[in-house]
């Protein structure tokens, strides 16, 4: 018996004063999956992001987590208490404390900015945020202010500040833009180790890596969904080239 999709999107859409920026968009993530979504500029990848976070009210349709049968009508922190991160494309991070206080902030727990820094981290606490420190290759970097760490770095510790909230399904927007090429591989390597324990969504418009890392991968064009399939096989669909892929490698 397959397994329930941990989010299921069914008819949604979004209306901006007339503007139909998603036009009855259907998605399904599997548990565990890494999906990409890509598409020209104003195609609704962000959108699209910003309502399954709760940050944009759709006009209609059903959005389901995991048991939760409709999350559309939901606030932003009630959404996150579910169990579903978002990493905006530009890093949020705390410039003037330390890698390691930001990872303590973004702890699951209802504590007050100053009273958790002042609060002692608990064993199974301090092993989590070493992990994730860890897992991002910032572990060498704990005591460093976060504001001294390099594009890619402060980018990799926001990603750890949402991992510190134990998601199911993490949503990541353009998380390699103004990259390096080594960190924009760690990055794609980041990605998949993440996959092992929590869904991944992820917006993106660089094609090598897409190319590079993707399995599933979305084509989104005028607020709609165009097809869906690995990246060898929307390479070879005419309305992707039509639509993307072409029209970007005429001005590349």
């Amino acid at each position: 018996m397959k397994n329930q999709p941990i989010l299921s999107c069914r008819d949604v859409v979004v209306d901006f004063d007339g503007f139909k920026a998603i036009q009855g968009v259907n998605l399904t993530i599997e548990t565990g999956e890494i999906r990409f979504l890509i598409g020209p500029n104003g195609a609704g990848k962000t959108t699209m992001l910003d309502v399954i976070c709760g940050k944009t009210k759709a006009a209609s349709g059903q959005i389901q987590f995991k048991d939760h049968p409709d999350i559309s009508g939901s606030q932003e922190h009630e959404i996150v208490n579910l169990g579903i991160a978002r990493k905006f494309q530009a890093p949020s991070i705390f410039s003037n404390l330390t890698v390691s206080e930001n990872l303590e902030l973004a702890l699951k727990q209802d504590r007050g900015l100053w009273s958790l820094l002042r609060a002692k981290l608990g064993g199974a606490e301090r092993d989590k945020m070493w992990a994730v420190m860890e897992q991002t290759g910032l572990l060498y970097h704990r005591d460093e202010k976060a504001g001294l760490l390099s594009h890619g770095q402060k980018q990799w510790l926001e990603i750890g500040m949402q991992l510190m909230q134990e998601p199911e399904l993490l949503l990541l927007d353009e998380p390699i833009a103004g990259m390096t090429g080594v960190e924009r591989e760690k990055t794609g390597e980041l990605i998949h180790e993440i996959a092992a324990s929590c869904s991944v969504v992820v917006v993106e418009h660089d094609m090598d890596f897409v190319r590079q890392f993707s399995k599933t991968v979305t084509v989104m064009h005028e607020g709609q969904i165009l097809c869906e399939g690995t990246m060898d096989e929307i390479q070879q669909n005419p309305m992707v080239a039509e639509v993307y892929l072409g029209r970007r490698k005429d001005h590349a």
